[in-house]
């Protein structure tokens, strides 16, 4: 089987077109045309444009939050250093002797009779903090002594004599006080005895 001609290029038909109009045919022939197709210049194919994505459809409030929720139950709970309550001290007898002799003056005094427990409690922690802000280093809180151990309602409240005299030792204890109370001693029998302390002040940070 003959080979397949190849096509010839448009260049190629328009080169035989200027040399075939000076030629004259022979009696009874023709001459060739090229094939009008073939003379056409190919088309240029251009490969299609790809499609823009489509940009991911945005979150619902809803599942953001579900979201959030969702790593916050996972993640690690961070640890919290507990700051740990300055401590006690107890009051230098030789201090406790010569208040009781008069040889050292006592700055401030609070009594608390006849007060209900909340009450007290609020009148104490101010006394306290504003004893401490006037430079104060020994205070005397008068709690009384009392008699009655059954405490009685008043107001719906806890009140009987010597209620007090138990709970003030307790509050001056409480970590919220630490950085204000040194430490506590029962007073002198003439300034109260076990119905009174002396309470000794830190000083306040920065001062000397």
């Amino acid at each position: 089987m003959a080979p397949r001609p190849r096509p010839l290029h448009h260049n190629e038909i328009a080169l035989w077109r200027e040399v075939t109009r000076s030629i004259v045919p022979l009696h009874g022939k023709r001459v060739l045309k090229a094939d009008p197709v073939a003379d056409e210049p190919q088309a240029v194919v251009t490969p299609p444009t790809a499609k823009p994505k489509k940009p991911p459809p945005k979150a619902s409030a809803e599942a953001l939050a579900q979201l959030a929720s969702s790593k916050l139950a996972v993640a690690p709970a961070v640890p919290v250093r507990a700051v740990a309550a300055k401590p006690l001290a107890t009051i230098e007898r030789k201090l406790i002797k010569q208040v009781s002799r008069g040889q050292y003056e006592i700055d401030a005094v609070l009594d608390l009779h006849g007060f209900r427990q909340h009450d007290a409690h609020e009148r104490l922690r101010r006394f306290l903090h504003r004893a401490q802000a006037d430079h104060a280093r020994l205070v005397l809180v008068v709690t009384g002594k009392g008699a009655s151990p059954t405490p009685r309602l008043q107001d719906g409240e806890p009140h009987a004599k010597g209620i007090l005299r138990r709970s003030v030792p307790e509050w001056l204890r409480m970590p919220d006080l630490r950085s204000v109370v040194m430490g506590f001693e029962e007073a002198a029998p003439h300034q109260g005895g076990s119905g009174a302390l002396y309470v000794r002040l830190r000083r306040r940070k920065g001062e000397a």
